[in-house]
């Protein structure tokens, strides 16, 4: 992509992005979709949060049973048994 093809697209995009941002500012249309869209976005961000919170709880949980894992495995280690890098303790 030449140097011209990128300021013109980044021309476009501003334009787009500017002409969203008045039509969503100042315009009573785009104030009541902003009205409207604002709870959805709340929502979705809550839903996101508990995503996060969720998937952290699930990695310790796995962390957890690698720990044990690695010391069941650790006992017998010595006799051959255990990981083929010496050096993995955990998987995340």
């Amino acid at each position: 992509m030449t140097e011209n093809n990128r300021t013109v697209v980044a021309a476009v995009v501003g334009a787009v992005a500017g002409g969203m941002a008045g039509y969503m500012l100042f315009t009573e249309r785009g104030r009541e979709l902003r009205r409207r869209l604002e709870p959805a976005i709340e929502d979705f961000a809550r839903e996101l949060a508990q995503l996060r919170g969720t998937v952290n709880r699930a990695m310790g949980v796995a962390n957890e049973g690698w720990h044990v894992l690695n010391e069941a495995l650790g006992e017998r280690g010595e006799a051959g048994g255990g990981f083929t890098t010496p050096r993995q303790t955990n998987p995340f």
